[in-house]
């Protein structure tokens, strides 16, 4: 993949890259914000007036047009160099994150946002939703932390040697260092 025309052509592009990247900053801020504000509703810390119903009803479009372009162009960055971001520890730890927050949303939207007619100006709500919102802001600050660090080189396989578990968690394979 990382051979492949369009893949070397973002790699390499003056304008393409940065211009993607900037898109993916931009588009994470507005979901991670759109996001935060959710969950400090869900919380109860903020907005409690606003009944959650509304409140979701209102965000809830922004937040999915923000994931969208957010996960587009991630795919597109990742695209741009499969192999460094696939043996990257902190691309990988990111992933998890991203898994997790994935399922805490579906968790949410199926299960306790089914139910918030009932609970709508309820102070506070119910548990259930305020677990959801604490686990959606650990993972995704989580995801946040771990995308900055992806362009740090610390650990990357070309740098040897590193540890036994730094090489099994960012997949490298590193040939047996014969005896003297």
């Amino acid at each position: 993949m990382a051979e492949q025309p369009w893949s070397i052509g973002l790699r390499e592009s003056l304008f393409v890259w940065p211009l993607l990247e900037l898109a993916h900053v931009l588009v994470l801020m507005l979901f991670v914000g759109t996001a935060a504000m959710l969950d400090l509703r869900l919380l109860g810390v903020a907005f409690r007036s606003v009944p959650a119903s509304e409140f979701t009803g209102r965000l809830l479009p922004w937040t999915r047009a923000s994931f969208a372009l957010m996960a587009i162009t991630g795919l597109l960055l990742f695209y741009s160099s499969p192999v460094r971001y696939y043996q990257n520890i902190f691309f990988r730890a990111k992933v998890v994150l991203l898994v997790a927050a994935g399922l805490n949303i579906w968790w949410f939207h199926s299960r306790v946002h089914q139910r918030v007619h009932a609970w709508d100006l309820t102070m506070p709500p119910p548990q259930a939703a305020r677990l959801a919102a604490v686990l959606s802001l650990v993972a995704w600050t989580g995801v946040v932390v771990t995308g900055r660090m992806v362009a740090y080189s610390w650990f990357d396989c070309g740098l040897q040697p590193q540890s036994a578990f730094v090489n099994w968690a960012a997949g490298c394979v590193v040939p047996p260092v014969p005896e003297p």
